[in-house]
């Protein structure tokens, strides 16, 4: 009656109260879990009459009608859940699996468990799961024919934690022949996708899904903090960072090894949250954790969750932002791909010892204002972007990242026509009126945490088997209404 994949969810049953299958089709599996005696009683639900009707069918034939009721129900939703032990939901997409249990109150049964089998998006019911604060307890691959299906077995966490993507795709199951070929091929798919990103010019996200797929093959695995830092260091030397900066490795942690890290612009109280949630050892952040001195680390300062979090801190400041890579080359490498640019960028803010903040670039052809701003909010991602009223078009452009305002007169001194940074003070807009250059705010945050991507793709370049994200926290810290 069943077949491997029906039967494998039978065997996972608990059979220690009433089962719900939800989207029951013909009832295949509620017979079985009846005439099998695993179970004394089954549910079984369906958004539609017409499965429902084969359900009637089913049941009749196998004579275990008294024993399994068939409700019509979106989900969970009309079903009862007291005196449940199992709840298995199968052969849907991993989506829908998801938003099913998000709508429900099973959250509030303790005891039940969950049996699921998705079609689809696997790795997206995974870290839902954990969002919902399950625990993935089983995880069994099982094939049928060509196909190859999960089936997952989750129970309630007695610990909050959350996946990773890199763990949400590797799952739980054994790596056996079965799991190693499964995992295999969706290597391959990631390659497939990398390729694909590739060839679209993402090299950002190239990178990402290539390393990705390194770790399903290979698994993760760690690397000591020293060799991060130092390669870091022979990227964005952080001898080359302001007198006035404090850039380095700012926090250590227990063992001074990393398998997981996290990359923010900020190292805030929810980015260390979501690191110890997510198990990473390490966190990379643009803005120095600590910057003046400390004169008490009280419990509701970040440094301290870091040591009690055992999380170390590598903060790279003055440094990132003044490499041929770091922040201002990647602004400089996004306008290159949205304009012609005509000859050599040329150094912004000259610092010395051959150091600069921010370049110059002079475009092929002049545009307007308002037309490079809207360009601006594509590169940086930002809602809204801050623009003087000068509305003469604009072709020689100095940037420069974070907060640059007070270098508006080295604009004006080198013949710039615009000038693109971000936290502008009133004082400087009447300034960049009254001087007739265009000036835009795109505003802090946004002008400089669009180098985390560019981060992530050298440490995955370089270090494959890491689990690398960017911070989900690492977020505008303002709201705009």
């Amino acid at each position: 009656m069943l077949d491997n994949r029906l039967k494998k969810i039978a065997e996972l049953v608990s059979g220690k109260g009433t089962a719900v299958d939800v989207g029951t089709d013909h009832a295949y599996l509620a017979a079985e879990l009846i005439t099998s005696g695993k179970c004394s009683r089954v549910i079984a639900s369906d958004i539609k009459e017409g499965p429902l009707e084969a359900a009637r069918n089913t049941v009749e034939k196998y004579g275990v009608k008294d024993k399994v009721e068939l409700i019509l129900s979106d989900g969970l939703e009309k079903v009862p859940l007291e005196d449940v032990s199992d709840i298995i939901i199968a052969g849907m997409g991993g989506e829908t699996i998801a938003a099913i249990l998000g709508k429900a109150t099973v959250y509030e049964h303790d005891d039940i468990r969950l049996v699921l089998q998705p079609m689809t998006k696997v790795e997206l019911l995974r870290r839902k799961l954990y969002e919902m604060s399950y625990e993935i307890t089983e995880e069994h691959i099982v094939a049928d024919g060509d196909k190859m299906y999960v089936i997952i077995v989750a129970e309630n966490a007695g610990d909050w934690r959350l996946l990773t993507e890199f763990e949400s795709l590797y799952g739980f199951f054994e790596n056996d022949e079965l799991g190693s070929e499964y995992r295999r091929k969706e290597a391959q798919r990631l390659l497939k996708v990398s390729e694909a990103l590739n060839d679209c010019g993402n090299a950002y996200g190239a990178q990402h899904y290539a390393a990705l797929a390194f770790k399903m093959e290979n698994g993760s695995d760690s690397v000591k903090t020293d060799d991060i830092y130092s390669y870091l260091d022979t990227l964005y030397p952080f001898s080359s960072q302001d007198s006035w900066d404090n850039s380095g490795l700012l926090v250590e942690n227990y063992d001074m090894e990393c398998s997981k890290m996290l990359l923010s612009l900020d190292i805030s109280r929810k980015v260390v949250r979501e690191a110890s949630e997510k198990g990473a050892e390490l966190i990379i952040s643009h803005h120095p954790v600590i910057f003046e001195p400390l004169k008490a680390i009280t419990r509701s300062s970040t440094v301290f969750e870091l040591i009690n979090s055992g999380i170390a801190a590598i903060c790279m400041h003055t440094n990132l932002d003044i490499s041929e890579g770091g922040t201002n080359g990647v602004i400089l490498s996004e306008l290159e791909k949205k304009y012609k640019l005509k000859g050599e960028p040329e150094p912004f803010e000259e610092i010395g010892g051959g150091r600069h903040y921010g370049w110059i670039v002079q475009l092929a052809e002049p545009i307007i204002p308002a037309e490079l701003a809207k360009v601006l909010k594509e590169i940086f991602g930002c809602e809204y972007v801050r623009m003087s009223r000068r509305r003469h078009k604009v072709s020689r452009i100095a940037f420069c990242s974070g907060s640059g305002g007070s270098m508006l007169g080295e604009a004006i001194a080198k013949g710039c026509d615009a000038l693109i940074t971000g936290d502008v003070k009133h004082d400087v807009w009447i300034s960049a009126n009254n001087s007739c250059i265009s000036l835009f705010d795109c505003g802090h945050f946004h002008t400089e945490n669009i180098v985390l991507s560019e981060l992530r793709r050298v440490l995955e370049e370089k270090f494959p088997q890491l689990d690398i994200e960017i911070a989900e926290k690492s977020v505008d810290p303002c709201e705009y209404v």
